[in-house]
């Protein structure tokens, strides 16, 4: 499929990809080359940037390796452009910037991206606000005229009603991304006590409530007007373009939007705390967590490099200090170290997760962790340490050009906050500049000695565990009532036009998309091989599927696989689990392990010229797995917690209890991590003999993606592959019946939730590529399956009750649901149970929309361009391939059944999968408020 190659440089003598002015193409008018880049050796990202003269700033990268463009449109405005008392409107207008503009009616923007084939989304962080989309390549004109609609478009769209509906979605996205997560607030309050009073940092992003219960309507038309004009953007174009052609349809859409206010950079400098702040909290938490962060440099300091470096050695993979100190010794389940940098500030950050069997509380683990750096002091920096952190940049600098999206995200952010579209090269020789000296240098400069944050979460009624008392109190935010801002205070600006904006541009024909090339290879020991070569870049991907997984357990040894795959992340019989890292993370290497119900699934990444020796260490892995009694101890002592703290996560919490009611009696109702009773009586004797009896290579299943040629990558596999023999016992896989009792709610109590967790579905088809499963997804896919589907415009777009409602097929060769689901606001809970019956039961009776079929029918087949793009896309697909025995052509056959799919099919499917009456109805949420409420709705009650 692909038609082009991308040089890459296979090592780390790196030329750097100079810019150099360029004879003057011929351009639009209104239209100026700044600059391209020069050819390159190196790692790097072609470019072209223009300018027009309202100041937008345009980047183009020319990739025709697959038939698709991905689009974005960066604004240098984020959290730390808002002012005290009006935090949270640049996350805000994320959201506004999809609920239509002058000539987008209301919620077509996603519908228009998702029917042309393509997705989309926006983000929000401290600095920039970007949207995005990827879709086929005849599709671009179509995304131009949109971006530039709400660039120049959009204040006459924002009504008070639009306002106050995402006011309320925005809500639902703290409470359930923040209020009602475990340890959602802790970064809230250490931005809080890191930075002064006022600092653009010092609120959250998704910004106060009782801001935006504050704010009015004008007051976020008066932020737009103020940073999101077209010199403060950035508009990056990649893909299967060409600068010449695409230049006029840029400057037809956004060449006559006005120019904004003039922007500058907010300063930066450097900043220390005046002594050491300890917070804390009490949450719904299982375990406390100690949180240390020291402020440090800002992003592109010179010292940044070389803190990344030393954030690797104290805190990252299994050769760290931490790990060395808190979780091989188990006094900790997790610690970690990382340095994030934002624009105008970097903290140096290290949190732990004690576990409780040791005993330790926050001050023994804040103790153990301030010894920790003095040890690192004496330890000094090793040439490993350099080594493999310089590896995994030029590693993640490669596998990050697998995609058109990674490259013009990474094109996008470099200008914006760089001035430079490219600086994959200049980063690459920054890290590797940084000295033992360097890293030495920065700890001594920033941390030794320094004033730091320390932040305790302890569980509720767990106060002594605590650190330190508390010595820091946030100043009191009053910023006293309602806005007063008029719509006569707003500095309006307006483009004038030689065409009509309000006529959607027509996409061209559909670009031919081809599959994937595959090649098929025997090892001779009952694995099934599978392989596609991709030029763009030199990486191979492998998923390797050995048949064994949570349907084969029994209950008394629920998680056993799922244990045996998280051993085979550590140690082996020749390499210590440190020993084992340290080699891969030297190669810049990954091999992880993971299992599902019917699968363990292993994934290796590599760089194509360190293949032969990552092999290596994977049959080391696959065949000669330690189940070391002190790996043993450690890494259940994790499940154990892990499964504890998941309880506390509402989404988990539902999704585990809502599978348990549809399964009860069988495997297949529990934890593919088993439970607390089953994991607790495990032991490594049992995981060996789980091992020997199970993880055998006949029947298994490897697909392979690389640069490399057939016969290489064919060499290389039977090499380290082919003489692992042996085949494992037949499965017998039961699912039960159904005890549960439906039309019926059943209750779990979450006191004092924000939020509930609604889940309402029922037992349906196991899964298959194109037949009854796959039509009913079609189905459903206007009632549940997509941002415009009628359930989700219901409860998040019209109702306001939650940040996102869905409902879906789901299902493997043995079991199936269907399930609704969302968070809602707890006082919506009972009218969000009947939202959702509501819109099933009226879908099933009247079926679906002539229009609704329509859209369906192109959103679904005008997506092929973005299927097959990446690596790992094609791992997936051609995953399906051999787990069902397909053809590629299979890809055909179910387009055709897009095409031809009947209104009446699809209305006969809704009638035969849609019966209400026949459905479960699971809530997770406070019981002493909503168990009366749920009466109302006239259906049993029960707890559990």
């Amino acid at each position: 499929m692909k038609k082009t190659k991308l040089t890459l440089a296979i090592g780390f003598a790196i030329a750097l990809a100079a810019c150099s002015q360029q004879p003057q193409q011929q351009l639009p008018a209104g239209v100026k080359l700044i600059e391209q880049s020069a050819p390159s050796t190196g790692i790097h990202i072609p470019y072209k940037k223009y300018q027009l003269d309202n100041g937008l700033t345009v980047v183009v990268h020319e990739d025709n390796s697959d038939p698709l463009v991905h689009v974005d449109v960066t604004y240098h405005v984020g959290s730390a452009r808002e002012e005290a008392g009006k935090s949270g409107f640049a996350h805000f207008f994320e959201h506004m910037m999809f609920q239509g503009s002058e000539n987008v009616a209301d919620e077509q923007h996603f519908k228009i991206v998702t029917e042309s084939g393509g997705n989309l989304n926006g983000t929000t962080n401290n600095d920039r606000t970007n949207y995005f989309e990827t879709v086929p390549a005849n599709q671009l004109e179509k995304m131009l005229w949109l971006e530039a609609d709400r660039m120049g478009f959009l204040l006459d769209a924002v009504t008070e009603k639009k306002f106050e509906v995402q006011r309320e979605t925005v809500k639902n996205e703290r409470g359930q991304r923040i209020d009602n997560q475990p340890y959602g607030r802790l970064f809230e309050r250490v931005s809080e006590a890191m930075f002064p009073q006022g600092h653009p940092y010092s609120w959250p992003i998704i910004g106060y409530m009782d801001d935006l219960n504050r704010a009015n309507v004008n007051d976020v038309k008066a932020f737009f007007l103020r940073w999101y004009g077209p010199n403060n953007a950035t508009l990056t174009i990649g893909g299967d373009v060409k600068a010449e052609d695409i230049l006029p349809l840029v400057n037809k859409y956004f060449g006559t939007i006005p120019r904004g206010p003039q922007v500058t950079d907010a300063a930066k400098q450097l900043w220390s705390l005046p002594d050491t702040r300890y917070i804390s909290m009490e949450d719904n938490v299982h375990l406390p967590l100690l949180y240390i962060s020291f402020p440090t440099v800002y992003a592109n300091h010179k010292d940044e490099a070389a803190l990344d470096i030393l954030s690797e050695i104290l805190g990252n993979g299994n050769n760290s200090l931490l790990y060395k100190n808190l979780v091989k010794t188990q006094l900790a389940v997790q610690a970690q170290v990382s340095h994030p940098c934002r624009e105008l500030s970097c903290e140096f950050s290290l949190y732990a997760l004690p576990n409780p069997g040791a005993g330790k509380n926050l001050a023994d683990i804040e103790k153990i962790i301030r010894d920790s750096l003095l040890e690192f002091e004496q330890r000094g920096v090793t040439d490993d340490d350099l080594l493999k952190v310089k590896a995994k940049m030029e590693a993640n600098s490669i596998f990050g050009l697998q995609s058109v999206s990674g490259k013009v995200s990474q094109l996008a952010a470099s200008q914006t906050f760089k001035g430079k579209p490219d600086t994959i090269a200049d980063d690459i020789a920054r890290y590797n500049a940084v000295s033992k000296e360097d890293v030495m240098r920065v700890y001594q400069t920033y941390l030794k000695g320094k004033h730091s944050v320390v932040m305790s979460v302890v569980p509720r009624g767990q106060k002594a565990l605590i650190a330190h008392a508390d010595t820091f109190t946030p100043a009191k935010r009053d910023f006293g009532g309602p806005s007063t801002t008029k719509a006569e205070d707003l500095q309006v600006r307006k483009a004038t036009d030689s065409f009509d904006r309000s006529k959607q541009p027509v996409a061209g024909a559909n670009p031919a998309v081809g599959l994937p090339q595959t090649w098929t290879t025997d090892l001779g020991n009952g694995i099934q091989v599978l392989g596609s070569q991709s030029l763009e870049t030199p990486t191979t991907s492998l998923l390797l599927k050995i048949p064994v997984g949570a349907y084969a357990e029994s209950a008394d040894k629920a998680g056993i696989t799922s244990l045996m795959a998280g051993l085979m992340n550590e140690s082996t019989k020749n390499y210590s689990t440190e020993q084992m890292s340290l080699e891969l993370e030297k190669l810049g290497s990954s091999i992880s392990f993971s299992s599902s119900d019917s699968y363990v699934e292993v994934f290796v990444s590599s760089l194509s010229k360190h293949l032969p020796r990552t092999l290596v260490l994977l049959e080391e892995k696959l065949r000669n797995p330690a189940f070391s009694a002190e790996d043993f101890a450690r890494v259940q002592q994790q499940v154990l917690q892990g499964m504890q703290h998941a309880e506390k996560t509402p989404a988990y919490l539902a999704a585990q209890k809502f599978n348990g009611l549809l399964y009860e009696g069988s495997i297949a109702a529990l934890p593919n991590e088993g439970t607390m009773a089953s994991v607790s009586t495990l032991t490594a004797a049992d995981i060996q003999n789980w091992y020997q009896q199970w993880f055998k290579p006949a029947g298994g299943q490897l697909i392979v993606v690389s640069d490399l040629p057939q016969d290489k990558v064919s060499a290389e596999l039977k090499a380290q592959l082919a003489d692992w023999q042996g085949q494992a016992p037949a499965i017998q896989v039961s699912t039960g019946a159904l005890k549960a009792a439906p039309a019926t709610i059943y209750l779990v109590d979450k006191p004092d939730a924000p939020q509930s967790e609604i889940r309402i579905g029922k037992r349906s088809l196991t899964q298959d590529i194109s037949g009854e499963f796959y039509k009913a997804g079609l189905m459903n896919y206007v009632l549940g399956g997509t941002f415009n589907s009628r359930i989700n415009l219901n409860l998040r777009e019209d109702k306001g009750y939650t940040y996102g409602a869905r409902a879906g097929f789901s299902g493997d060769k043995y079991a199936g649901v269907y399930t609704a689901s969302a968070a809602v606001r707890a006082d919506a809970t009972v009218d969000s149970i009947r939202q959702f019956l509501n819109e099933i039961n009226q879908f099933r009776e009247q079926g679906i929309k002539d229009d609704e079929l329509a859209f369906m029918r192109l959103a679904i087949n005008q997506a092929d361009a973005l299927k097959y793009e990446t690596p790992n896309a094609k791992l997936g697909f051609m995953a399906q391939i051999l787990e069902f025995n397909l053809t590629p052509d299979f890809v055909r056959e179910r387009n055709q059944i897009v095409s031809s799919i009947s209104k009446e099919e699809i209305n006969a499917l809704a009638k035969k999968h849609l019966d209400t009456k026949d459905m479960v109805i699971l809530v997770v949420g406070d019981a002493k408020t909503l168990e009366p409420q749920l009466a109302e709705l006239g259906m049993p009650v029960k707890r559990l």
